[in-house]
């Protein structure tokens, strides 16, 4: 039997082994041959004449019918006629006189003439397995068409001895068929050497009804009901009807053996259906069931009475496959759906939430109304689906994770790329910055000092400082608009050509930053602008031209009891904001001991984490207490310390610029 069919049978029986049928009825009783009853009488089998007075008993209480589950296939070896055989040199007047008695099987068959009684019949696979010619049978009307198409089929049959099988009112099949060891299923109806056969309990139904036949209504697809009277049971296409079995209960054996002592009350068996059978270990056929229990073939057949007087069979309809199908197509197209679009857990949820509604719809179909519906196989199959949907998605996740790694793994290279180039533009920047000891080797009438933080590995801030002569010293300190890597191309267009400018036009700082500003703004296809304050000192004479292009004015340092002062005067808009704007220049002459301190608004536009500015006002208060004291170098670190302790850590959101220049006075020049 393949998988499918082993899964569905054993959840049929955890059915049954969970919830077994509760007996609601005491319709039955089995009269057990029994260890006691061999103890009692002697070993099996029993002379039948035995057998007849306990029929004697049995129908002298009444019952509605008995059925007696043991074949008598052969002639009775223990018939008084037969005893000179068994014993040998026998007396022959004795011989004589034991010949003239009737026979056990005459003394058994007279017990069954004329009472409800009906005896066993086996169906064979053996042609040649008929005991004697064939009797009649119970009548069966079928309705629809040809029943034996569909019913079990025996070549042969085995049945007791002609004398005994006539005197009985009717003959039922005593085959129960195990399906994988197990006997779930019994035929109501067989087809039995060509003749159709009730079951043993379904013809002690009829003769007890006193009903003439049993009708069969046979289907497109296979029997559909078999009727006894008023009494209508559906089967499967086969005939055959599920068991619902209860627990093995003492209750419903009587031992043979005080039958016949006369120690059970016959009132106990007024109206039943009585089953005699052998249940003695080593005698009876004891079969396997779906509670785990074995039992003989005698209560099996009263498991089948049964559930009929209570209405407890098991149906399983043939709608039942299509709800199945159903489960399985409903189930995999939900989990088709849903599980490539939610993470693992909630897949392993969705699909334990599908199971648990297939085994609860089995459950409930089963104790409300005994359908038999196999969930296992479709939550397997659904299980077989998930785990190659789960194994189909982690597949695809970890290619995916594989993707994303080596994105991840391309983008730190690119990064690392990236951040090489910052680093060597942020040196080649840095580099192109001048350095005073470089610039102005020996010269002690100027003291400068020069710093520029990027924001960024690059950065908008710019400054500048050359010799143009002998005596005067061009500086500037600018501000491009933005800040990274555009800003520090910008940056560094604009000082180059701006130096450039200053070099070519030496005489006036208005007509370098007017000529400055064309030349910056003719390629600046961006539409950037740069604010500078650019100045000419003439270390001779402390002489100072200057002019500012949208800049922060220069602030003067206290000296000499002057107090803080910003340089105001000619002013106009950053470079490439406005063409051809006519800058203008101012002057001032500085006293020996004066410090220039030109920045950008990358200090007071610092920022603590809470957002508040460092701002002018702190700016203007350091200066003040800075007043003439020390070196520019001392001046510059000063201020930038104060603004590193404001920001306290926080990431910096503009760069910063400062240049200081301190004009000693019109000594040496260290040429």
């Amino acid at each position: 039997m393949p998988w499918p069919p082993q899964i569905r049978l054993a959840a049929f029986d955890a059915y049954q082994a969970r919830m077994p049928r509760t007996r609601q009825s005491a319709a039955v009783a089995i009269v057990a041959i029994d260890e006691a009853s061999l103890r009692r009488f002697g070993q099996w089998p029993w002379p039948r004449s035995r057998l007849a007075e306990l029929v004697g008993r049995l129908a002298a209480a009444r019952p509605a019918a008995i059925g007696i589950a043991i074949l008598m296939a052969e002639p009775d070896r223990l018939s008084p006629g037969r005893l000179p055989e068994l014993i040998g040199r026998m007396d022959p007047d004795l011989a004589r006189s034991l010949a003239s008695l009737p026979s056990n099987d005459t003394l058994l068959a007279e017990a069954l003439r004329g009472r409800p009684v009906v005896v066993g019949m086996a169906g064979v696979d053996d042609r040649g397995s008929d005991a004697g010619p064939g009797v009649a049978q119970a009548p069966v009307r079928i309705v629809g068409g040809d029943a034996t198409v569909f019913l079990p089929r025996f070549e042969g049959r085995l049945r007791s001895i002609e004398e005994i099988d006539r005197a009985a009112a009717g003959r039922g099949l005593l085959n129960v068929e195990p399906e994988r060891g197990v006997v779930r299923r019994v035929p109501l109806v067989a087809a039995v050497a060509g003749t159709l056969v009730p079951a043993l309990g379904i013809e002690m139904l009829r003769v007890a009804a006193r009903e003439p036949a049993i009708s069969i209504l046979v289907g497109r697809s296979g029997v559909e009901t078999l009727g006894i009277g008023d009494l209508v049971l559906r089967s499967a296409s086969d005939g055959s009807v599920w068991l619902r079995y209860a627990p093995a209960d003492p209750a419903r054996l009587v031992s043979a053996a005080d039958v016949l002592a006369g120690r059970v009350d016959a009132r106990s068996f007024e109206g039943k259906l009585v089953l005699v059978g052998v249940t003695a270990l080593g005698l009876a056929d004891f079969q396997a069931t779906p509670l785990g229990e074995r039992m003989s073939g005698v209560e099996i057949h009263a498991q089948l009475l049964e559930g009929i007087i209570d209405g407890k069979l098991l149906i399983r309809p043939r709608w039942v496959p299509w709800i199945e199908a159903g489960l399985l197509a409903a189930g995999g197209l939900l989990l088709i759906l849903v599980v490539p679009r939610v993470g693992a857990r909630a897949a392993v949820g969705l699909f334990a939430i599908v199971v648990g509604a297939a085994i609860g719809l089995g459950w409930l179909l089963y104790l409300e109304g005994g359908f038999l519906l196999d969930a296992a196989t479709p939550s397997l199959a659904l299980g077989g689906l998930f785990m190659a949907m789960l194994a189909i998605t982690l597949t695809d996740a970890q290619s995916q994770r594989r993707l994303l790694r080596l994105q991840i793994e391309q983008q730190r290279q690119a990064a690392a790329r990236l951040a090489g180039e910052l680093e060597a533009a942020r040196r080649i920047q840095m580099g192109s910055l001048p350095r005073p000891e470089v610039v102005l080797p020996g010269e002690h009438r100027v003291d400068l000092y020069a710093l520029l933080e990027p924001a960024r590995e690059v950065g908008g801030d710019l400054y500048d400082f050359f010799r143009l002569d002998q005596d005067r010293l061009f500086f500037l300190v600018g501000d491009v608009s933005g800040k990274g890597l555009p800003s520090s191309l910008f940056m560094a267009v604009s000082k180059a050509l701006y130096k450039s400018t200053a070099l070519r036009r030496t005489s006036q700082i208005a007509a370098m930053m007017r000529e400055a500003d064309a030349e910056i703004n003719r390629d600046n296809a961006e539409g950037l602008f740069v604010t500078v304050m650019a100045g000419i000192l003439d270390a001779a004479t402390g002489e100072l031209e200057y002019s500012s292009a949208g800049h922060e004015p220069a602030y003067l340092l206290p000296s000499a009891g002057h107090p803080l002062v910003r340089l105001a005067g000619a002013v106009g808009p950053p470079l490439c904001a406005v063409d051809e704007f006519p800058y203008e220049a101012s002057r001032h002459r500085l006293e020996p001991g004066d410090t220039l301190c030109v920045v950008t608004d990358g200090v007071t536009e610092a920022a603590r984490a809470g957002g508040e500015l460092y701002g002018r006002k702190r700016l203007e208060s350091v200066l003040d207490s800075l007043g003439e004291k020390g070196s520019a170098r001392e001046v510059g670190e000063a201020l930038r310390e104060d603004v590193t302790r404001f920001t306290d850590g926080a990431e910096r959101s503009d760069d910063l610029a400062i240049l200081v220049l301190r004009w000693t006075g019109p000594g040496a020049s260290g040429r």
